[in-house]
């Protein structure tokens, strides 16, 4: 038989089961899903898929099975390396759970919410906030990224110092498996030696294990005070040296310590004309502190967090600093640090990287990269940026001024990440520390991963997913009849960028 009928007889069976809002071939709605928030990777596809349960989920799963139809699971499509943007042949099916953002319960005693994996973040927020309680994960595309999503890229964000990523925050699992069967983890215990935690299999699987479709999530206390601080600093070695200093002085008050170079908030002044530097005058690095505590400790946490800077001035470890005096002075910074990305988007074409490295070393790689990276590249500018106290910044070599984005970015961009990721590796970190791998570092991963760790993740792919149907050509390749799975067909999109992530 040839592929055509059997495409024609799997959209005439998914259509009965899943009726014309839960499936369309529409190319105009369609389309929008089919370029990766980036610009950088478009795609075809077969249909959209929009189940409406996770019954329909596993049932359309089957059918998938049955017919050989490639699957593609999409959140809120901001994903940062085209992990959610089906490849150039038109044959895979595009799965969105957006329709499936239902909470199935919340639970105040036990600080915990079970909910759809299509419930957006933002929506999450706000569902907690309601209880009196908090989801302590938050990044820039919380408007748009999904449970589901960011429990499959195990997504970190500007919290994690406190809290940990998502693999911390999930308690249990709900998800529909390759061949169509309910794995159903939701409720969970804080013992259970039954074998493997299978749930953490799928956190950071990039759907290329299962399709989660609910999660039991942990929440915290509501925040009933909370102070940011703007502080600057005279390098990133002192910025070291001021964490490692809040972490004694605030102890579990101290949630997020992020970084930034004078040349990142510089471009964030042009990019947001109504925006104000917090501080008077130069600086060459800037750290946006933020401390906060539950109604127990929020009276103490002022005079804590004074006395904490008071002795940061005093053992010269900051030049000066400003001090959030209510709620929207703290989201002002905020607003400066979550605009980097953007910022630096306007200036030019650019190639990013999302690294880690063990975090007492961080400082002194950031001062061996970044000139090393404009040495080897002239006319290139190497900024980083993000999350010094987890040992993860975003490190971003910005364009010459009027070079062509797509030539550049597939010419010498590619040479500077090869680069960036060989200094990396060498310095015992990871070239993905939270967007995951998807079609973009796909190559890079199996250049530098361990070749025991990627013989283990292809024997697991092959495991659970032995048709190789479950996000074909990302984060791992699966041997099956007839090839590889999954090879990444896609390239360079030219679609316009989408709103931050």
């Amino acid at each position: 038989m040839s592929a055509e009928p059997d495409r024609t007889a799997f959209l005439a069976a998914a259509t009965a089961l899943l009726g014309p809002r839960g499936l369309t071939s529409d190319p105009d709605l369609v389309a929008p899903w089919l370029t990766d928030w980036r610009g950088r990777f478009t795609g075809r596809a077969l249909a959209l898929a929009s189940p409406g349960s996770t019954a329909e989920v596993a049932a359309l799963v089957r059918l998938c099975a049955d017919h050989g139809v490639p699957i593609v699971p999409q959140g809120g499509n901001s994903g940062m390396c085209g992990g959610a943007t089906p490849d150039a042949s038109g044959g895979a099916l595009l799965l969105s759970l957006r329709r499936m953002d239902a909470v199935r319960q919340l639970d105040r005693e036990a600080r915990r919410i079970t909910c759809e994996a299509g419930m957006i973040l933002e929506n999450l927020h706000h569902a907690a906030d309601a209880a009196g309680l908090r989801f302590p994960l938050t990044l820039g595309g919380k408007g748009s990224a999904t449970v589901g999503g960011l429990i499959s890229t195990n997504a970190g964000g500007t919290q994690v110092l406190r809290h940990g990523s998502m693999r911390a925050l999930v308690l249990g699992i709900e998800a529909v498996l390759a061949d169509g069967s309910l794995f159903s983890a939701l409720t969970p215990l804080k013992k259970d030696n039954r074998g493997f935690d299978l749930k953490q299999l799928l956190i950071g699987s990039e759907g290329t294990l299962g399709i989660i479709t609910a999660a039991t999530l942990a929440l915290v206390p509501a925040v009933a005070e909370r102070i940011a601080v703007w502080c600057a600093v005279p390098s990133v070695q002192v910025a070291r040296q001021l964490l490692l200093h809040c972490e004694q002085a605030l102890g579990p008050a101290l949630e997020g310590f992020e970084i930034m170079p004078h040349a990142s908030l510089a471009a964030v002044l042009a990019y947001l004309p109504a925006a104000r530097a917090p501080l008077a005058g130069d600086h060459a690095w800037h750290v946006l502190i933020e401390a906060t505590a539950d109604a127990a400790g929020a009276a103490a946490l002022r005079p804590t967090v004074e006395e904490a800077m008071t002795a940061a001035f005093a053992a010269r470890l900051v030049e000066d600093a400003a001090f959030s005096a209510n709620e929207s002075q703290a989201e002002a910074f905020w607003t400066l640090r979550d605009s980097v990305a953007p910022a630096e988007r306007a200036k030019g074409p650019a190639v990013q990287h999302d690294i880690s490295v063990p975090v007492e070393r961080m400082a002194d790689f950031i001062d061996h990269a970044a000139p090393a990276i404009e040495a080897a590249f002239p006319g290139v500018e190497a900024v980083a940026f993000g999350h010094l106290g987890d040992g993860n910044v975003h490190f971003h070599v910005i364009a010459p001024p009027g070079v062509e984005g797509v030539a550049w970015q597939e010419g010498p961009g590619k040479k500077i990440s090869a680069q960036v990721n060989d200094m990396v590796t060498a310095w015992g970190g990871s070239i993905s520390a939270e967007h995951g791998i998807g079609q973009l570092k796909l190559g890079e991963l199996e250049r530098l991963g361990d070749p025991v760790a990627l013989a283990l993740l292809r024997r697991i792919k092959q495991a659970l997913d032995p048709k190789g149907l479950l996000n074909p050509g990302k984060l791992v390749r699966a041997e099956r009849a007839g090839g590889r799975a999954g090879e990444a067909a896609s390239g360079p999109g030219l679609a316009p960028n989408s709103p931050s992530a």
